[in-house]
């Protein structure tokens, strides 16, 4: 792989290593980093307008993960797993993942997928779920989060926010974008969500 791909992945797991949490400590012991490259082509989404403004709220330890995204994150291949048909052009205009290692990434893995998630201010992200056990860690802070039949809560950069196998969960932006990092593991690791919610309960 090229030096921007074997950076990703670097910067990736440092900034994993620096989350100082139980949880991830188990998840990123059980990863074996020595996987293998893929090639893929670029794949830019219009949501990477945001990467700049991420990158200004960052905290420290995720500033070299962010930087390097803002900085080459049109040489990517980012994914949706929606259409304008679920969610309207807003959502999908402000929405995309990279995933960095698992079985569609940069790097294959068979049994963990990891990457990020990027959404544009202004944006809900409605009730889902999946089989597969799902930790996120945001990389900038003040999105809401909901999980199971809680209220929607504000999370800081750096927070854990953890959705065990086939819990209800959803998020939403103000007016920052939100970039979060995630892992999904013991579930079919590409999987499209089962939508539980629309953008106008997600509001509510």
């Amino acid at each position: 792989m090229t030096t921007i791909f074997a950076e990703l992945l670097a910067r990736f797991r440092t900034c994993l290593e620096t989350v100082d949490d139980a949880l991830v400590r188990d998840a990123v012991a059980r990863i074996d980093w020595s996987m293998p490259g893929r090639s893929l082509e670029p794949r830019p989404l219009a949501c990477l307008r945001h990467l700049d403004r991420a990158a200004e709220l960052a905290p420290g330890f995720a500033a070299p993960l962010v930087n390097l995204l803002a900085g080459h994150g049109a040489g990517l291949h980012w994914g949706q797993t929606y259409t304008a048909a679920d969610f309207g052009p807003d959502f999908i205009d402000n929405y995309g993942w990279l995933e960095v290692f698992g079985t569609r990434g940069h790097f294959a893995n068979d049994t963990v997928a990891a990457g990020l998630l990027l959404l544009g201010p202004g944006i809900v992200y409605p009730d889902h779920h999946h089989v597969a056990e799902e930790i996120y860690i945001p990389l900038t802070g003040g999105a809401e989060w909901r999980m199971g039949d809680g209220g929607f809560q504000t999370r800081a950069a750096g927070e854990v926010v953890h959705h065990a196998s086939n819990v209800n969960h959803a998020m939403r932006t103000g007016a920052a974008p939100l970039l979060a990092l995630y892992l999904w593991r013991g579930g079919p690791l590409a999987a499209k969500s089962t939508i539980t919610g629309t953008i106008a309960q997600g509001r509510g």
